[in-house]
């Protein structure tokens, strides 16, 4: 048992307590208040996926008040939180203490992490969603890619964000994609998929540069889209505040915004490197206002 943290490193009395927890009735219930802002972490309830994380739990009593969602693996993870921030405060001091994050959420919760974490600045996000009833599909031919394409694939996404996928994220997944002379110039994909909430996330979509502004990320993610509402009741994905045609091109496809939140990178504060940093801080600061 661990009494809540207000701030790093002073406690407040003892009416929180945090600790991990693993009673997926519970985190699901929590994470229901707000299935769309919160479908990536409830994807992650699924018994494939629920192995790869652990979670932190801030309650008042009986009344779960926070969580906090770590995917384990190599850092920087994804770092999920979501409810009362000062709970969010105590389960990040207390309980779910990784070194390096990617963290997603809410504003409110952006003053939490910076108590215990470096925050490194960014645009916010946009959560945007779909379901049968508002989606627009868009004409145009895409072809379902294979696991046996997972070379191509990496080498697209390798253009833009470095990323790396195994074949296995294909063949569990929903990949389409268009080639132009044999050679694959934009896909779009998923990063997770449940079928027991019936909740389907968008990802990875990318375009060579020289094949851009011809909407072939929106055909890409328009496939991807209409493949999962077979059997997903609502789709999401996220999108840059300041890409205005990535905006324009999902709200096409009937996306609607659902919330803003923040997606840093953060580190955690050391008081070794925080006492040498600080100072020059401080200098920097006073000598820009003068």
């Amino acid at each position: 048992m661990a009494t809540a943290a207000s701030r790093a490193g002073e406690r407040v009395e003892g009416q929180l307590e945090t600790r991990t927890t693993t009673d997926r009735v519970l985190l699901r219930a929590f994470l229901e208040r707000d299935r769309l802002y919160a479908a990536y972490a409830i994807c992650d309830l699924d018994a494939r996926e629920f192995a790869r994380t652990r979670w932190g739990a801030a309650f008042d009593g009986d009344r779960l008040l926070a969580v906090a969602l770590e995917y384990v693996g190599f850092a920087p993870q994804p770092l999920f939180l979501m409810g009362d921030p000062d709970g969010v405060a105590a389960v990040l001091h207390d309980v779910i203490r990784p070194r390096a994050a990617y963290v997603a959420g809410l504003p409110a919760h952006l003053a939490a992490v910076e108590r215990i974490y470096r925050v490194a600045p960014g645009p916010p996000m946009v959560r945007m969603w779909v379901d049968r009833s508002s989606f627009r599909p868009a004409p145009g031919a895409t072809a379902r890619l294979l696991p046996s394409e997972i070379g191509d694939l990496n080498r697209l996404y390798n253009l833009g964000f470095t990323s790396w996928l195994p074949a296995e994220a294909v063949a569990q997944g929903v990949y389409y994609g268009i080639r132009v002379g044999g050679r694959l110039v934009a896909a779009a994909g998923t990063h997770v998929i449940s079928e027991e909430a019936r909740l389907g996330v968008v990802g990875n979509v990318m375009t060579r540069q020289d094949h851009r502004n011809r909407g072939l990320a929106k055909l890409t993610t328009s496939a991807v889209t209409q493949e999962l509402l077979r059997t997903c009741d609502q789709v999401v994905l996220n999108v840059r505040s300041d890409n205005p045609a990535a905006l324009a091109a999902y709200a096409a496809l009937g996306y609607r915004e659902h919330v803003r939140f923040e997606e840093r990178l953060a580190n955690r504060r050391s008081s070794g490197w925080d006492s040498i940093v600080a100072p020059l801080r401080r200098l920097f600061v006073s000598r820009k206002e003068s």
